[in-house]
């Protein structure tokens, strides 16, 4: 098993002919994806990276019957072309680009609800499953096959956090990038309840930033409904009050946004938490560790 995409995962890019959606696409596929074409509306009928180019998504999904579909366009068409995969039947969206005007992000949003469609992003690095499927921007030889689930606003924290785990020996399930971006598709708790869900995965890393508050109700959530050990790392800790760093979304805008106010209510929910991000990946052992302790004392009772 594993979370959103695999193996059998059939994607296409959006805004495949881009100089971005390219390089992309190629690393992609040299990883083993499954890309069975792209979409770039006017090039219909033409190929591109030896794969057949689509004037729309619903032409590409009924002619290759992709499920996943990778959004390699600007900002101010991002929703747009959401809309358009999300009325062709497609399962996964993930949406790369940053800077989605807020307002677009709502209304869209708001008018998917109930819909099928699993939304990654805006300002995503993407999501990966080791040796089976990679839709985004994520280096992929950094990453390995494992038990470990990584759920992170920062992709260049996802990718440390991974460099140090796989420099432990420890693999990953799946990566999921839900971006930093003020409005996420799909948020942490959504993730969440999916590793919770997958027999392939033994620990969960959430690496979350100053700005709101999904982190701490992910992790409220988490102590109620979920077995699997939970590591969380806050991104944040000097940042000053009222200043967006990085992502739009990573701003204080109340006590109860900081990065410490946040590790110190998910350290008193009785989850493992991580002041410093070089210590990630032993945080990991650690929580592995204290699985095998569990087990090993209910085989001996």
């Amino acid at each position: 098993m594993s979370v959103y995409v695999d193996k059998d995962s059939l994607v296409i890019i959006q805004g495949f002919t881009g100089q971005h959606a390219t390089f992309h696409a190629e690393e992609a596929m040299s990883f083993g994806t499954k890309v069975v074409g792209g979409v770039t509306p006017g090039k219909g009928g033409t190929t591109h990276l030896g794969l057949p180019v689509f004037n729309s998504v619903a032409e590409a999904v009924d002619q290759t019957g992709a499920d996943v579909t990778g959004i390699f366009v600007p900002p101010a068409l991002a929703t747009d072309s959401l809309l358009e995969a999300a009325e062709a039947g497609v399962s996964i969206a993930v949406i790369i680009a940053d800077g989605v005007p807020v307002q677009d992000m709502v209304k869209t949003k708001g008018y998917l609800t109930g819909r099928q469609t699993t939304i990654i992003g805006p300002n995503s690095p993407g999501i990966i499953t080791p040796d089976e499927c990679k839709v985004g921007i994520m280096p992929s030889h950094i990453y390995s096959k494992g038990r470990i689930g990584v759920v992170s606003r920062s992709g260049t924290l996802n990718y440390e956090a991974v460099s140090q785990m796989t420099k432990l020996g420890l693999g990953q399930s799946t990566c999921v990038g839900i971006g930093g971006d003020p409005v996420n598709g799909t948020d942490f708790k959504a993730v969440l309840h999916e590793f919770e869900n997958d027999d392939d995965t033994d620990v969960v890393v959430m690496i979350g930033e100053i700005g709101g508050q999904q982190e701490v109700e992910a992790a409220r959530w988490a102590r109620q409904y979920t077995s699997k050990p939970l590591v969380v790392f806050i991104a944040g800790v000097s940042a000053p009050r009222g200043r967006r760093m990085g992502h739009a979304g990573a701003v204080i805008s109340g006590e109860s946004d900081t990065a410490t106010a946040k590790l110190d209510a998910i350290e008193a929910l009785g989850h493992n938490t991580v002041r410093n991000p070089a210590d990630i990946g032993d945080a990991v052992l650690r929580a592995l560790k204290e699985i095998g302790e569990h087990t090993s004392g209910r085989r001996g009772a």
